[in-house]
């Protein structure tokens, strides 16, 4: 097995940054800070806001019971990278039957395909409730748009540019606090959980979990070590197990702050329609451009620009992960050069799958298929997908052949297993209810 990291051809990196990342907090930041916020993308707002336009408060205590499991997940997903110094469906090729690699990489380019649509479609939906003109226009342009800043842009830049778009998530604590929700009522419903058993309240947190516990985000967040490994020339720590404590460290604090910012936000957002669309008798809601125009009468234009210029926002960032995300997947199956620190001359079919990826998700919007629909179901499919793609992580990261001594820690197989056991159970729900 390969571990060792390749130097990085498409970003010249300056020596101040070679080394693990120190001197301050924000500064330590990384992978986990981004995948959380791209976390929240269109599909999530328009799940976030259906919850909270058809219960109120009733399902906002889903945000604390999901934020362990997502990122307890997504550390393990963390660790799978920086260990192996590869992604998750490299290690599945090495050490696992072509079958299961099949079918696991199948899954994400299912998803990611149905989330990239439904998330192109809100933003163009959310810039046509803003600006008029031709929604169609707009779904390839932001396509194009994303396309060419992942293919071009240098791998330093776009890290860190997607950092820096996470302060867009914060439009959304403005909007519930212009709002006016009403605090002592909405934390009882943060605090004090209540789940009635009938489908509609399954579907609802099937939908939930789908959407903060996304199969693209392991695959996104394992790939992105990876990447921050060569970024800064440092070892896989399979071969340098010496430095696995300071970089489990690094690991986990970005990890888990990115998943507390993700989950806080869902919590503002849910609060927001709740205090106004639910208030107001308004309990569908199933795009998050809708919820933006029905924001509008209620709340004022203020509120109603900032939920939609968030959407948008939130798609710039999420529509590169995710098409991102199944480019490294195909790539690792076929033993393509992969990378965004690649470039384009020498990884023509890591940057076309980025490519057709998004395209596949551009033709949805123009295929008949309900785009009222398209964004709530894309996070039940997430939802529905993800457990069997958690069990596939936790072998992984038990198994000393693939992990060495750095296989995962007693407290973190029962976290682990446990949070694959909750999308389980809450999927096995979905279809039984």
């Amino acid at each position: 097995m390969s571990h060792s990291p390749a130097q990085d051809p498409k970003t010249q990196v300056p020596p101040d940054t070679a080394q693990p990342a120190s001197g301050g907090f924000l500064r330590s930041l990384g992978p986990g800070l981004v995948t959380g916020a791209a976390d929240d993308d269109p599909s999530g707002i328009a799940t976030y806001s259906q919850v909270g336009a058809q219960f109120g408060y009733g399902l906002a205590w889903t945000m604390l019971f999901s934020f362990p499991l997502m990122a307890v997940i997504q550390e393990v997903s963390a660790r799978i990278g920086c260990v192996t110094g590869q992604g998750i469906a490299q290690n599945l090729r090495e050490h696992y039957q072509p079958w299961l690699l099949r079918a696991v990489v199948g899954l994400l380019l299912i998803a990611n395909i149905f989330n990239l649509g439904a998330d192109l479609g809100a933003m163009a939906a959310a810039l046509k409730l803003l600006v008029g003109g031709p929604e169609e226009l707009y779904v390839v342009g932001f396509a194009t748009l994303c396309i060419l800043l992942e293919t071009f842009m240098s791998y330093a830049r776009y890290a860190s540019v997607l950092k820096w778009a996470t302060i867009s998530l914060f439009a959304y604590v403005a909007v519930a606090f212009a709002a006016h929700v009403p605090w002592s009522t909405a934390l009882m419903g943060t605090l004090v959980p209540h789940l009635s058993f009938d489908a509609t309240s399954m579907t609802a947190l099937v939908a939930v979990l789908g959407t903060t516990i996304s199969p693209y985000l392991f695959f996104w967040q394992a790939a992105q070590e990876v990447e921050e490994l060569r970024r800064r020339h440092v070892k896989a720590l399979y071969v340098a197990p010496s430095e696995a404590g300071v970089e489990f460290a690094r690991i986990r604090k970005d990890t888990w702050f990115g998943m507390g910012v993700s989950n806080a936000i869902a919590l503002f957002i849910i609060f927001a329609t709740a205090a106004t669309l639910h208030a107001h008798g308004i309990t569908e809601i199933q795009t998050s451009a809708q919820a933006a125009e029905a924001l509008r009468p209620i709340a004022g234009p203020f509120t109603f620009y900032l939920f939609a210029a968030g959407i948008i926002a939130t798609g710039m960032l999420a529509v590169p992960v995710l098409a991102g995300s199944a480019a490294y997947g195909v790539s690792e199956v076929f033993g393509w050069v992969e990378g965004l620190n690649r470039r384009l001359q020498e990884a023509r079919a890591f940057y076309a799958t980025i490519a057709l990826a998004t395209f596949a998700g551009v033709a949805l919007n123009f295929t008949g298929i309900d785009p009222v629909k398209a964004l709530y179901w894309s996070a039940v499919v997430n939802g529905l997908l993800a457990a069997p793609l958690m069990v596939v992580m936790m072998l992984i990261a038990t198994n000393p052949v693939i992990m060495g001594e750095l296989t995962l820690s007693s407290v973190m197989r029962i976290l682990g297993w446990t949070a694959t056991g909750a999308m389980a159970a809450a999927s096995v729900a979905f279809f039984l209810i």
